[in-house]
C-alpha cells in the first residue's frame, strides 16, 4: 500500500525518529554507492517558485539513482484545464513517485487520493512538512536531543509554522509562537497538536517572551509567497519582531538560531544574527537535501 506524506501527521514519532537517524547517516556518507532509486523516476511539478525545494529534490533523486523530472504547472496540460484527477491517474503510469509545490493544500489532497504512487507534499499555503523534517534534523545534529527542546518560533504564522506545531507535538518539543494578533497558525492545526502533545505549545504576542531561555529562535519571511499585496500592512505589523541582538540576549547563550529562507535580511532578520554564530541557517538549507534523501527511501523501498 503506497504512503503519501502530505502532512507531518503522515508519519509516526517513530517513523520520524528512524528517518531522521537515517539522514544524518547519509550526512556522513553512509551507503554511498547504494543506488536504491535506479531505474526510478521522480516527478516534481511546481506551481510556486523554488531555490532550496527544486534542487534538494533534483540532486536528492540523482544520488540515490533515480531521474527527477520536473514539471512546471504552466508547462504541461494540468496548466491548461486538464483535471486534477486526470494528471494524477496518468503521471501514476510513468513515475514511481511525485512531489509537488502548490497554493491551496486541497490541490495536493486531491491530487494524492488519485495517485497510485507517493505523493509528496513540497510545500502548500497550509503546510511544509517536507521543512520540517530538515528542521528537525538540524535541531538533532545541533543539540542532541529533540525531547524537552524549548523552540520559540518568531513571525507570521504560516505554513512553516503549522507544520512546525505538528513536529513539536510529534516530537514532544516546548513550542512558543510569538505573532501579531490575527496572523496565529491555522486553528485546526493547532488544536490537533495540542490534543495529541506532551510537550507545551503556546501562543504569545511578545517576541522577548518567546525567546526567553529558548534552545533554538526560528523565523521567517513576514510576507509570504501570494502575500504580496499585504506587505506594507504586513511590514508595520510585525517590525517588533525582527530577530536581532537585543531579542537574541534574552535567549540562552547557547541558543540557535534558525530559518527555513529566503530571508528578507533588514526585516524580521538582521545580517548580524544571520551571519553570527549563532545562526544554523544554512546547515539547516543544506539538511533539506539529507532528510528528503531519507524520505525518498522511507516512501519508495
Amino acid at each position: 500500500m503506497k504512503r503519501d506524506f502530505l502532512t507531518l501527521w503522515d508519519l509516526s514519532k517513530e517513523e520520524i525518529d528512524s528517518l531522521l537517524k537515517r539522514a544524518l547517516e547519509l550526512k556522513a556518507g553512509k551507503d554511498a554507492s547504494k543506488c536504491p532509486l535506479i531505474g526510478r523516476s521522480i516527478g516534481l511539478i511546481f506551481e510556486k517558485a523554488s531555490t532550496r525545494t527544486r534542487v534538494s529534490f533534483e540532486t536528492g533523486i540523482y544520488q540515490l539513482g533515480g531521474q527527477p523530472v520536473y514539471m512546471n504547472s504552466k508547462e504541461i496540460q494540468l496548466g491548461r484545464g486538464e483535471t486534477i484527477a486526470d494528471t494524477a491517474k496518468t503521471l501514476s503510469r510513468y513515475l514511481s513517485a511525485i512531489a509537488i509545490r502548490t497554493y491551496e493544500h486541497t490541490r495536493i489532497e486531491e491530487f494524492a487520493s488519485n495517485a497510485t504512487v507517493p505523493v509528496i507534499n513540497a510545500l502548500t499555503d497550509l503546510h511544509h512538512p517536507c521543512q520540517a523534517l530538515a528542521d528537525l534534523m538540524t535541531i538533532l545534529e545541533k543539540k542532541g536531543k529533540l525531547k524537552g527542546i524549548r523552540l520559540a518560533y518568531i513571525g507570521d504564522g504560516n505554513n512553516v509554522a503549522n507544520s512546525l506545531i505538528e513536529a513539536a507535538s510529534r516530537m514532544e518539543i516546548n513550542l512558543a509562537i510569538a505573532c501579531p494578533e490575527g496572523y496565529e497558525p491555522n486553528a485546526d492545526v493547532l488544536e490537533k497538536a495540542r490534543e495529541n502533545a506532551k510537550s507545551e505549545i503556546i501562543i504569545l504576542r511578545e517576541p522577548r517572551e518567546a525567546a526567553g531561555m529558548a534552545d533554538v529562535i526560528y523565523t521567517d519571511v513576514w510576507v509570504s509567497m501570494g502575500r504580496e499585496k499585504e506587505a506594507d500592512d504586513r511590514k508595520k505589523k510585525f517590525k517588533n519582531y525582527q530577530i536581532n541582538s537585543a531579542l537574541l540576549a534574552c535567549a540562552k547563550k547557547d541558543t540557535i538560531v534558525m530559518h527555513c529562507l529566503p530571508a528578507h535580511r533588514g526585516e524580521e532578520i538582521t545580517d548580524e544574527i544571520i551571519d553570527g554564530p549563532h545562526s544554523v541557517v544554512f546547515d539547516q538549507a543544506e539538511n533539506r537535501l539529507h532528510a528528503q534523501k531519507a524520505l525518498l527511501e522511507f516512501l519508495l523501498t
